[in-house]
């Protein structure tokens, strides 16, 4: 008997090992925002090594936010640094409730996840460390309702 459970435990572990695996996946990280509310002056940070340049990747920005936040919409002001320590900066808006106010992220009570697809086949210009920046772009000094935000990249799938 103790035998039949060691291995049913050692059969649900190795299933969850599997199911947790995302061949896909080249990044994602999500940071919490302290006590949901995001400073203005708050700058979240992804670093990163990339090596393959030859891949199409799709980027993601993941968003995790309280139906406390007043807003229908986030702007977002993301800036990009390549290895050879050029930037980009691009100001994005994200859609996260209809004009009802129904939200669009996934989840039960307060708490709504959007992943919202933010470039589809982008291809890394060159091989070395990247580092992303994100900060709310919102007219307010303190945006509260914001729990987490993330970036994930994966790769594209034919």
């Amino acid at each position: 008997m103790r035998s039949y459970l060691n291995i049913t435990l050692l059969f649900f572990i190795m299933m969850l090992l599997l199911l947790s695996c995302d061949p896909n996946r080249v990044y994602e990280k999500n940071i919490a925002i302290g006590d949901g509310i995001w400073n203005k002056d708050s700058i979240v940070t992804f670093d990163m090594k990339i090596e393959d340049t030859i891949q199409p990747c799709n980027f993601y920005i993941n968003i995790r936010n309280s139906t406390d936040f007043r807003f229908s919409n986030l702007y977002l002001f993301i800036d990009t640094y390549f290895p050879d320590k050029t930037h980009a900066r691009d100001t994005l808006e994200f859609i996260l409730a209809d004009t009802d106010g129904k939200w669009f992220g996934k989840g039960f009570g307060k708490i709504k996840e959007s992943t919202v697809l933010l470039r589809r086949g982008v291809r890394f210009p060159m091989s070395g460390q990247y580092r992303f920046t994100m900060e709310q772009a919102m007219r307010t000094d303190n945006l509260e309702g914001i729990d987490d935000v993330g970036m994930r990249i994966e790769k594209t799938v034919k």
